[in-house]
C-alpha cells in the first residue's frame, strides 16, 4: 500500500487525454451506467472546483506512471438562499486496487486542501461506513433534496468549518441550475 502523497497530482480537466483516462477507469469502477445518476445531473455543463480534482498515479515497470484513481468536486448552491458547498465525486480507485488505501489517501488529501481553500461544507452520495472516518454523517431526512432520485441513506454531508450545515436546507442545484432558476422566479 502507498502511504505518501508525491503520486498525488493535479488532476488537469482540458487535458482531453488525460479526461479519457479518467472516463475509462471511471467506467470499470462504476460501470456505464454511471451517467445516468442524480449527482451526475449535478455535474452537467458545470466545471469542476478549482485546485480539488487530483489523480493519483503509481509507477508500472510496463507503462510508466499509470493514472490509478481520480477525484473532484463541484460547486452546489442549496436552497433559496443559494448557501455555497461542495460536492466530492466522483472518486473511483481501479477495480484491482480498491481496498487498499488508495481512495482514502485521495480523499484526506482533497479534504485538506478544500479547508485550505476556504471550503465549510461538502456534500455526497456514498456509503456513510466508508465516508464517516473523513467525518461524514447521514443528511437528517428531508433537510435536503437533490434534483432526481437519490437513497436518503447515502446523502452524506461533512462540515469543513463548525456549524457550517446548521442552517443549510432545501434543493441542491448546480449553480448554472440555480441562476436558472432565479432568474425564471418571478
Amino acid at each position: 500500500m502507498l502511504t505518501n502523497t508525491d503520486c498525488i497530482k493535479p488532476f488537469n480537466h482540458d487535458d482531453t487525454e488525460l479526461v479519457a483516462q479518467a472516463d475509462g477507469l471511471l467506467d470499470r469502477a462504476f460501470g456505464i451506467g454511471r451517467r445516468a445518476k442524480t449527482s451526475y445531473r449535478l455535474r452537467e455543463g458545470e466545471r469542476p472546483v478549482e485546485g480539488l480534482s487530483f489523480g493519483l498515479y503509481i509507477d508500472d515497470e510496463t507503462t510508466g506512471s499509470t493514472l490509478r484513481a481520480v477525484i473532484s468536486f463541484w460547486h452546489l448552491c442549496i436552497g433559496e438562499q443559494g448557501h455555497r458547498a461542495i460536492m466530492l465525486g466522483p472518486i473511483a480507485v481501479e477495480p484491482h486496487l480498491q481496498g487498499t488505501g488508495l481512495g482514502a489517501m485521495l480523499i484526506r488529501h482533497s479534504l485538506k486542501q478544500a479547508v485550505r481553500l476556504e471550503h465549510d461544507l461538502v456534500i455526497l452520495v456514498g456509503d456513510e461506513p466508508f465516508f464517516a472516518p473523513f467525518g461524514f454523517s447521514k443528511v437528517p431526512q428531508g433537510r435536503l433534496a437533490l434534483p432526481g432520485p437519490v437513497d436518503p441513506a447515502r446523502l452524506l454531508f461533512c462540515e469543513l468549518t463548525p456549524g457550517a450545515f446548521d442552517k443549510v436546507s432545501g434543493l441542491v442545484l448546480s449553480p448554472s441550475r440555480f441562476a436558472a432558476k432565479r432568474q425564471a422566479s418571478p
